[in-house]
């Protein structure tokens, strides 16, 4: 790299849309990479960035306040802040980015981390009903937690992946009712597949919760002054509910992108390995960049597959290496590529995953046992190891890490004491996908408002 290379790169003007997670930490990164040019973050929410893991745990059952969850700053980055005010359009060809307010921002590089929300109930089945709600924002969980302090009768949960077991787990905390719908056969079975989906279910039932399987929402209903108050399930039940929570899944926030010529959808925008974003044409573009719950991107490990992860680790990784290539001459710059990683804690329960065990075809206890409601499950797909999940038991996931990293057999050989004579894989039984089938080409892995567990925690 020629020095004035170097100097251009680390000059000029930087705008990040997305102010939270990814955003910050790539703003302090690229201070950090020796970034000393003209730096603005774009925010549509009015807050400072803030921690979203709590939201579902430690703010849903009240032993947090929402007011205690921002980001701490690692440094000053001398940005300017531009917050409560979203992104509506992209001019990629004339570098500039417009605000709902009508301003236009130009700049010498872009980085987008506008993340994703949460995926609401149609309007025309009830989701315009006081009392239904979604957990994505501080909004969110401040409205909820205030609808369950109230001490509804019954709450139902729609939808049992990752959040969805937190919120209901907090619920049954809170000494309430609670009646879950999942359309597959067994909880976080899209992420996780059956086996580890049946385990689940039993912490469920463990817990108190009326769990209905197979089951769907056909409708909410509420009274003549817009409450909700009955809910009409697909095994025709109409059940009396005050509080709904919708947690099926989360939709990009990239419609501001429509007709940018960015490869850009509701699953999210597409980037190189590099984090740069790749338009339309499959070209990349060299002064966009794309970090954190947004992005959809190749990993090494799983080839033919984009991965979307949302993930706090991910988040912050990502933002690192984005906030680095975008200071670096093209010979320098560095994959993404770290392990995905994620936990999540229900019903007193600590789940941990490495690598994407969704992409499997088959699944196999290694250690402990699911009767004992403690142990570790490896994740194969044609022979290949790709993923590990241990309930209760996450101390031992760096050696299946590791493993999964050098591409190691599957099943893997470990000769642990606790895990049983003979290994016998079964079929990782993912919803819809047919027994030993290949999974689908896109893959978005699991949602989850957990982040992977780090040292600083």
């Amino acid at each position: 790299m020629t020095a004035a290379g170097a100097a251009g790169l680390r000059t000029g003007r930087v705008v990040v849309v997305g102010a939270s997670l990814a955003g910050l930490r790539a703003a302090e990164a690229l201070r950090d990479e020796g970034f000393t040019g003209e730096l603005t973050l774009i925010g549509d929410e009015p807050h400072e960035p803030y921690d979203r893991p709590p939201l579902s745990k430690a703010v849903l059952s009240g032993r947090l306040d929402s007011d205690h969850i921002v980001l701490p700053r690692v440094r000053d980055i001398g940005a300017s802040w531009l917050l409560g005010t979203p992104a509506t359009w992209l001019d990629v060809t004339g570098r500039r980015v417009e605000l709902a307010d009508g301003r236009r921002l130009e700049y010498d590089r872009l980085l987008i981390a506008t993340g994703t929300r949460a995926r609401r109930w149609p309007l025309r089945a009830g989701g315009g009903l006081e009392g239904v709600h979604v957990l994505r924002t501080r909004e969110d969980a401040e409205r909820l937690r205030g609808a369950l302090a109230a001490g509804p009768r019954r709450v139902l949960v729609v939808g049992a992946g990752f959040t969805g077991g937190e919120v209901t787990s907090a619920c049954r905390e809170l000494g309430l009712a609670v009646t879950v719908t999942q359309r597959s056969a067994a909880p976080l079975a899209g992420a996780l597949g059956g086996v580890t989906g049946r385990a689940a279910a039993d912490w469920y039932r463990e817990a108190g919760v009326d769990l209905r399987l197979n089951t769907t929402v056909q409708a909410l209903e509420g009274d003549a002054s817009g409450r909700l108050r009955r809910a009409v399930l697909s095994d025709g039940t109409a059940m009396p509910v005050e509080v709904a929570v919708i947690a099926t899944g989360a939709v990009a926030n990239t419609e501001w992108l429509a007709g940018s010529g960015l490869a850009a959808d509701h699953r999210g925008l597409v980037s190189e390995g590099d984090c740069r974003a790749v338009a339309g044409s499959g070209r990349p573009v060299e002064d966009v960049f794309v970090a954190g719950d947004v992005a959809r991107w190749p990993h090494p490990l799983y080839p033919g597959q984009l991965l979307r992860l949302d993930h706090w680790d991910n988040a912050l990784a990502q933002a690192r290496t984005a906030a680095y290539n975008l200071t670096h001459e093209p010979g320098e710059r560095r994959d993404h590529q770290p392990l995905p990683a994620f936990w999540s804690q229900q019903f007193g329960r600590y789940l941990k995953s490495v690598g994407v065990p969704a992409v499997a075809d088959q699944v196999v206890v290694t250690q402990g046992s699911l009767d004992q409601r403690r142990f570790v499950a490896a994740y194969g797909l044609k022979g290949r190891l790709v993923g590990a999940v241990a309930v209760d038991s996450p101390r031992v996931l760096d050696g299946y890490a590791a493993l999964i990293e050098a591409r190691a057999p599957f099943p893997p050989q470990l000769g642990a004491t606790d895990g049983p004579d003979r290994l016998d894989p079964v079929d990782a039984d993912f919803p819809g996908r047919a027994a030993g089938g290949p999974p689908e080409h896109e893959l978005r892995a699991p949602s989850a408002l957990a982040p992977a567990q780090t040292a600083h925690r």
